[in-house]
Parts: C-alpha cells; sequence; structure tokens
C-alpha cells in the first residue's frame, strides 16, 4: 500500500479545506475505499477522517415532512429505524439486501453514494481502465461483459454503478446536500452520479472540497409507503450485488394508479429513474399487462455493451414482478432474505 497522509477533520470547514487538496480522499466507514487502496486501486495522497464530526449521523424528520439522513448515519443503524423503515420500507429493504451484517454496521450514508463499480477491469489494477487512469483504454470493451451496462454507456467505460441504497432513493426523489468551497448547494440524486461519456474518471458532480453532508427524501415519498418494494437479482441469495435490481411504488386510486415511481439498478453507471415507464403507468389501471407496457417503456433505449442482452429482458421481468409485489401492499415484515424474488413476503422480524 502507497504511504499516505492522515488528518481528522475537526470540522466540516476543516473537512472542506483538507480535501480540496490534490490527492486527498474523504473517509467514511471505508468499507470500498480501504479495500481499494489495499489491492493500489486507489492511491491518495491523504485520507481526511470525516467520522469523528458532530451532527452528521442523524436521522431527522424535517419541519416540511421531509426526511434528513446525515452522511455518517450507518447504513444498519437506518434499515433498523422502526420510524424510518414505516415510512420507506423500499429503502430499508434495498440497505437490508446489501453486502453483509458486520459492513452495514460500518457503511455510512455518504460513503454508499460514493462508492466505487465492482467492474472486475477496474478492481484488479492491472487491466486498461479510463476510469482507474484516463485515457488507458476500457479492456472490459469485448472482454468478460455479463455484468456489465445495458444503459447509459459509451464507448469509454461500460461499467454499472452497485449501490442497493441508491436506487429507491432514486425512484422516490431523494436529493444530496453538498458543502464545499463555494458554499452549500442541493442536488437531485438522479444528478448526482455522472454516466461516462468521454469522462469515466468524472463519477460524480462533486468538486474538489465538497462533502456531502445529508441525503434528504421529501415528503411526498411517504405516500408510497404502503406500496413499494425492492427487488434484487443476484448470483447468490446474500452477500452479493446486483445483477439487476428495481425498486417500485405505486400510489393507487381504487383500482388505477394515481402515481408510480420506478428506478433500477445493475444497468449502468449510476441508478436509473425510468420516468418514461412511469408516464405509462399514471391513470392506467394497476394490472400486470400496464406493469409490462412500463417495462417496455423502461428499456426502450437499452442496447447490449457485449455478452449480456440477457439483462435487458431480465430488467423488464424484475420490473413487473416489484409493481406485482408493490401492488399487493407492502409486508408488515421485511423478509428473512431482503429483496429476493425468492422470498416470501413474510419473514423475521426487522425491527424486532
Amino acid at each position: 500500500m502507497k504511504r499516505f497522509d492522515y488528518h481528522r477533520a475537526a470540522s466540516p470547514a476543516d473537512a472542506i479545506a483538507a480535501s480540496a487538496a490534490d490527492g486527498a480522499v474523504v473517509l467514511g466507514g471505508g468499507t470500498n475505499l480501504l479495500d481499494l487502496m489495499k489491492g493500489n486501486v486507489v492511491r491518495p495522497d491523504r485520507l481526511v477522517d470525516v467520522t469523528h464530526l458532530s451532527g452528521l449521523d442523524r436521522i431527522e424528520t424535517l419541519p416540511d415532512g421531509s426526511t434528513r439522513i446525515g452522511a455518517l448515519v450507518r447504513n444498519g443503524d437506518l434499515a433498523h429505524d422502526a420510524a424510518f423503515a414505516r415510512t420507506y420500507p423500499a429503502v430499508a429493504e434495498a440497505l437490508l439486501s446489501g453486502a453483509s451484517a458486520q459492513l452495514r454496521n460500518a457503511a455510512t450514508t455518504g460513503g454508499n453514494l460514493l462508492q466505487r463499480t465492482r467492474c472486475p477491469y477496474f478492481t484488479d489494477g492491472v487491466s486498461a481502465c479510463n476510469k482507474r487512469e484516463p485515457g488507458s483504454g476500457c479492456d472490459a470493451i469485448g472482454g468478460e461483459t455479463r455484468l456489465h451496462a445495458v444503459l447509459g454507456w459509451s464507448d469509454s467505460c461500460i461499467a454499472v454503478q452497485p449501490s442497493d441504497f441508491c436506487v429507491p432513493l432514486a425512484a422516490l426523489g431523494a436529493t444530496v446536500e453538498i458543502e464545499g468551497k463555494a458554499g452549500a448547494r442541493s442536488v437531485p440524486l438522479v444528478e448526482f452520479h455522472r454516466l461516462p461519456g468521454d469522462e469515466p474518471w468524472r463519477e460524480t458532480v462533486l468538486e474538489a472540497g465538497d462533502l456531502v453532508t445529508a441525503v434528504v427524501l421529501p415528503a411526498d415519498a411517504a405516500g408510497f409507503a404502503g406500496h413499494s418494494r425492492y427487488l434484487k437479482v443476484r448470483d447468490r441469495t446474500s452477500y452479493a450485488f446486483a445483477v439487476v435490481s428495481a425498486a417500485a411504488a405505486l400510489r393507487l386510486d381504487g383500482d388505477r394508479i394515481a402515481d408510480a415511481r420506478l428506478a433500477f439498478g445493475g444497468v449502468a453507471l449510476k441508478p436509473w429513474r425510468s420516468r418514461k415507464a412511469e408516464a405509462v403507468l399514471v391513470g392506467q389501471p394497476a394490472t400486470v399487462e400496464t406493469f409490462r407496457r412500463a417495462a417496455e417503456a423502461a428499456m426502450a433505449d437499452a442496447k447490449p455493451s457485449g455478452d449480456n442482452s440477457y439483462k435487458i429482458e431480465l430488467a423488464r421481468r424484475i420490473a413487473v414482478r416489484a409493481f406485482t409485489l408493490a401492488l399487493a401492499g407492502t409486508p408488515e415484515r421485511v423478509s428473512a432474505l431482503p429483496a429476493s424474488p425468492f422470498s416470501s413476503p413474510l419473514g423475521v422480524a426487522a425491527h424486532a
């Protein structure tokens, strides 16, 4: 591992100043960053530890009814917060489907947003990778592409974003609060991550010195609590990243859909919200046939980046299944196998 300096930030302003230097990287839970450093994939000159900053580890209900999740809130604490899970069940289900209990107890909200792709051509440290070394090329193209992107990819990068947490956040219209040298700003989560284009090394809208301080879920997202699910298909039932995942949410008016949300994971270098699918659903009867039409619209622009055309059909089917489960109603208990299409709606109590 490369030698590096360590700086324990005393305040957000201190963290912003310290992380603005070339080669500086912010350290939260470290569950992704430290692994990449050990493999010499990421080689920072300085780690700026923000884990001791006060006020960033809170889950707060704001006066307008929205929910603010501090950047240092642990994934496990958020998923097991009973009030949060009742209000945003698909988010809790997504969190509980990710990694292991030990990692969820260390990983943070801010770190989850900023985790790097698990593309093997990025993480092996040897293959040509434009994300790791700008301008070096992309050995994934023409290589093993079963798990790579089918939406939003470019000739420079076909990797996917690995977060489970971000998928329902995108569906529910979350925003990201950022503080930096120019002050504070808020960015919609669907705009926070960048598609690769010609600069895949620029993964988010963050600039040098920017610090993620919170994620905010809007008040109207609570209106989907009764009919929302997160569904994840993976190579093994636990402790694996999504091949394809979907967050689906419905608000019903009798037997018709008053509002709908749909976002995918595992298909692009950002969580992919499909407003085309949502437009198909609104005002229509809540039937499997309607869900199929929405799924077709969601994948209308998809194209394989190699030997992964199966992902397009898989995404369609997962969307239909997720909406069908959401229509049946959010279960009172999270399944023993959260987000698994093979589990029953009931299972061990998640918030005992």
